[in-house]
């Protein structure tokens, strides 16, 4: 007992020889100081509670509900916005590069979903769509793209985007997937077996919209989903109404405000661990996240260099690489620079960046502390699961002309467990549950909903 007490007093006395300084003892991470120091840190990077905007109506959400799992959507009636934004793969598809029309393992998700014969990758990641109805978007697509303006909305319609109906950002970005042929359109070679929209020219966007509402005009049930949401039935309306659905669905879907970190913005200062606030001192701190992950939706919407390793088919059909931001600016400060994406429930939505280049949380946050060392030692076999992207890989600083818009940092291994433990924290309750309650059990097409994984 005698031995035992020396030894615990020896501990203790080691303990208060570790705090002190030459001006005195240090501050001891006491949970109360721990909470002054974090909200002071909040405070000063102005992140208040998230508004999710006002819900929709019942008969909206229904009706948008229904055309977000509806194949109908797609030329060759085989993907559904769902798809790629799957309610149990943390609203994106589990994929680096997603697999769109043309499958070859039609109604399957995530890993098991393959790529078809003459058919290309989905250039970009499909991002998550978490709180996407959130007050403050300004921007949408990873090369925002789509973009509030003073006089409405930039888009890649032009004066051919409709006017009046649609009122925020998500909503005219749905207007576009099913305009792609990679996505949902399909090839000019899938107009032989029944698709009509396939068929139609590529800059005749307003004649692809009608095609489509012409389609769903055919279904009675969605004839009385339009008028129970609209007023009006589908043959008085257009496509903007399609896409005005879909937005309000995925807003209120998707939207989740009462993750640990959303209950600490409340005031409880127990929805947060000692070491999530730890690890939340330093993404607005040592770590520097909170530049360009910043305010309430934690991004700021601007476009950044990160060094990411480039795969798939690109964007560009000459070099096969994707320029970024730099192909709607023009702006060559722009090149390989993509839109900061938001991190609530970032927990879930792997695989991460813009072109899912790293498979877990923890390898991008690493990319993050050191873009040139990183880019330089990156392992395709090891970070990527579709074997079809491996070969494809373009990580030489010699073609991708490397000018990270961020300066390397140094993490322990203790700080980035503490980094990533406050990450977590975003993360929604029963996020797999509530999301899986979103899947309808059928569509008024009747064509078969997306199913459920293992």
């Amino acid at each position: 007992m005698k031995l035992r007490a020396r030894t615990s007093l020896l501990g203790s006395l080691g303990w208060l020889a570790a705090l002190w300084t030459t001006s005195g003892f240090a501050e001891a991470p006491h949970p109360q100081n721990l909470d002054h120091r974090l909200r002071k840190a909040l405070q000063q990077a102005e992140v208040q509670p998230i508004d999710r905007g006002a819900p929709p109506s019942a008969e909206l959400f229904e009706l948008g509900q229904a055309l977000f799992f509806d194949r109908i959507l797609s030329g060759n009636r085989d993907i559904s916005c769902a798809t790629c934004h799957h309610p149990l793969l943390g609203t994106g598809d589990g994929l680096a590069l997603p697999v769109g029309t043309g499958t070859t393992t039609p109604g399957a998700i995530g890993i098991d979903r393959l790529k078809g014969e003459e058919r290309e990758f989905i250039p970009r990641n499909a991002p998550e769509l978490f709180n996407r109805g959130a007050s403050g978007w300004t921007s949408q697509f990873w090369d925002s793209r789509v973009a509030v303006r003073y006089n409405g909305f930039q888009s890649p319609a032009g004066e051919d985007l409709p006017a009046g109906i649609l009122d925020n950002v998500l909503a005219v970005q749905a207007m576009f997937p099913v305009t792609s042929r990679d996505e949902m359109r399909g090839s000019p070679d899938d107009a032989a077996h029944g698709n009509e929209i396939a068929a139609l020219p590529d800059d005749q966007l307003p004649q692809i919209w009608e095609a489509l509402m012409e389609r769903l005009r055919s279904f009675e049930e969605y004839q009385l989903l339009f008028l129970n949401a609209y007023g009006q039935t589908a043959d008085e309306l257009g496509f903007d109404s399609v896409a005005k659905a879909i937005a309000a669905f995925e807003a209120e879907a998707f939207g989740f405000d009462d993750s640990p970190f959303d209950q600490y913005l409340r005031g409880d200062d127990d929805a947060l661990t000692d070491v999530q606030k730890q690890g939340g001192l330093l993404f607005y701190g040592k770590a520097n996240c909170s530049s360009c992950h910043a305010g309430t939706l934690l991004t700021d919407q601007e476009h950044y260099n990160l060094g990411i390793p480039q795969m798939g088919p690109g964007k560009d059909p000459d070099t096969g690489l994707d320029f970024g931001r730099f192909t709607e600016s023009g702006d060559p400060d722009d090149l390989f620079r993509f839109r900061t994406p938001p991190l609530r429930n970032v927990a879930v939505t792997g695989p991460w960046m813009h072109n899912g280049a790293y498979k877990t949380l923890s390898s991008a946050i690493r990319h993050h502390l050191d873009p040139s060392g990183s880019l330089q030692v990156y392992d395709a076999n090891q970070e990527l699961d579709q074997n079809d992207l491996v070969a494809t890989v373009v990580a030489d600083p010699g073609i991708l002309p490397l000018r990270p818009d961020i300066t390397k940092r140094h993490l322990n291994s203790g700080e980035l467990e503490k980094l990533i433990a406050f990450l977590e924290s975003l993360t929604a309750p029963n996020i797999a549950t509530r999301l899986y309650e979103t899947i309808p059990a059928s569509v008024p097409s009747g064509l078969p909903v997306e199913p459920s994984i293992d």
